[in-house]
């Protein structure tokens, strides 16, 4: 998809297709030049009733009088001068999208200074338009015999017009729409994979395909035998009933200041999860190859960071593993030391996420950090206590926490703190080593972040539970490439 960004006279573009936005009380700029060329043609339909009010419905027209373009599309954006929400502007923009492709629209013009957002500045509108769009045109068929036509082959261009003043914020925010887009993609992918193709070594490879991209990326990859030499016996746990094996992988981008601390991003890669000794039910498991979108998010936010080439020092983690059942798994009672030293009793060994991210989280400390973000679909506790709207957040750091929850407002990519209290750590106890790995039923999303806290005492830390988020179920079944915007925007905002 090609985005273009101008200025100029909404009458006289040529395109295939006219994007406007209408009210019912009052004509936005761009619905009433149309309507002015066209000697009243619009209002005329306005006045029969043609069109409803409610924001993103809509009027496809042919050949409006007089009009250069060969279709108008009109959409609603309301009955008066009250903004769009945000989902409602969400909403609008995938409703255009859906229609433009429906009607074979190969390019379009949308006057995008006509569509106001509640709290929300043009540059924020035209790029949620752009993610939206990148979204939207998204389909993973890879492995389908018959191909459905590609979107990208009806719809190839779209230009936002805006005044001449506002041009270059708006190709900034178009660029910026872009590129999270596309990184979004590139975690939606990863997430959709089915295991048998994406396992730890197949992140391994993408991630060594990702630095060839950019001079200042380098990724370096940790194999079994070198983390059974650090002592990461807690990840190695984990993989240690499969025939695949574990990967800790580091994305080095270094684009910013030099001697300037990292931000460090680390994702959960649990390729696919049986739920090893502690196996999982069988309906619904097909699923369990989403478990890695934590990681998948990862290489989407190093993707779309090197796309925009932030001068930022960013290192993306992933602690890639598959847990399956078998005569060298993990079993359940089991003792294992971490790299810190601290032991954990694995009372159930589908708690595995925490297994793999609590070694990285020490790994991590050689890089000396400003701070450091894990991201990991780790407990169904969240889905309980968020549902699938919202990611929830748990840090050591108030600072930190505000500036991910600022970031998901921003991002439009809905977040929510959740309270990680010395109370809580009480239920990790165990009589038999330093800690167990679950702390029973009650507040489970929360002891789930306890856990992993006490491998990050030596930096400001945050994680992020995205297992409410991460992917879809159902006739959409599919991966959300959630938290991507939220992150990015954290990092954007590192450079204010």
């Amino acid at each position: 998809m090609e985005f273009v960004v101008k200025s100029g006279a909404a009458e006289k573009q040529k395109t295939a297709c006219l994007i406007v936005g209408v009210q019912k009380t009052s004509q936005l700029p761009a619905m009433q030049a149309m309507d002015t060329l066209s000697n009243g043609y619009l209002t005329g339909l306005i006045k029969r009733g043609d069109i409803t009010f409610k924001p993103g419905h809509s009027l496809l027209l042919q050949h409006v009088p007089e009009a250069l373009s060969e279709r108008l599309l009109m959409v609603a954006t309301g009955e008066d001068d009250k903004p769009l929400t945000v989902s409602q502007y969400q909403k609008l923009v995938g409703h255009v999208i859906s229609t433009l492709k429906s009607a074979n629209v190969k390019d379009a013009v949308i006057a995008i200074d006509d569509f106001k957002v509640k709290g929300q500045e043009l540059s924020w509108i035209a790029r949620q338009f752009v993610e939206v769009i990148e979204h939207s045109l998204y389909r993973f068929d890879d492995y389908k015999s018959d191909k459905p036509k590609k979107s990208a082959d009806v719809l190839k261009k779209i230009t936002l017009l805006t005044d001449r003043k506002t041009v270059n914020a708006v190709k900034e925010a178009v660029a910026q729409g872009q590129a999270i887009g596309k990184g979004r993609n590139v975690a939606r992918t990863l997430g959709n994979l089915p295991g048998n193709i994406c396992h730890p070594t197949y992140l391994a490879d993408e991630a060594k395909a990702l630095a060839k991209t950019h001079a200042k990326l380098t990724t370096k990859v940790l194999n079994e035998k070198q983390m059974h030499d650090l002592g990461m016996h807690s990840l190695l746990s984990v993989s240690a009933g499969s025939a695949q094996e574990a990967k800790l992988i580091m994305m080095e981008f270094k684009n910013g200041k030099r001697g300037a601390k990292p931000l460090v991003l680390l994702g959960k890669g649990v390729t696919f999860d049986t739920g090893g000794i502690s196996l999982k039910p069988g309906a619904g498991m097909d699923e369990m190859k989403f478990d890695m979108c934590g990681a998948a998010s990862i290489f989407g936010v190093m993707n779309a960071i090197v796309e925009m080439d932030l001068p930022l020092n960013v290192i993306g983690m992933v602690a890639a593993a598959e847990n399956m059942p078998g005569s060298k798994a993990t079993r359940p009672g089991d003792i294992v030391k971490s790299m810190s030293g601290k032991t954990i009793e694995i009372l159930n060994t589908d708690a595995e996420g925490r297994l793999v991210l609590c070694d990285a989280l020490t790994y991590a400390e050689r890089y000396k950090p400003e701070a450091v973000i894990d991201v990991a679909t780790l407990t169904g506790a969240c889905v309980i206590a968020l549902g699938h709207h919202t990611t929830g957040v748990l840090s050591n750091n108030d600072e930190l926490a505000e500036e991910l929850l600022s970031a998901s407002n921003q991002a439009a990519d809905k977040a929510w703190q959740l309270p990680m209290g010395e109370e809580y750590q009480e239920q990790l106890d165990s009589n038999f080593a330093d800690m167990a790995n679950i702390g029973g039923r009650p507040g489970g999303t929360i002891t789930a972040a306890c856990f992993l806290s006490r491998y990050a005492e030596s930096y400001p830390w945050a994680h992020l539970d995205i297992a409410g988020t991460a992917w879809a179920s159902g006739k959409n079944k599919g991966a959300s490439g959630r938290p991507v915007p939220m992150l990015v925007q954290y990092l954007l905002n590192k450079l204010k």
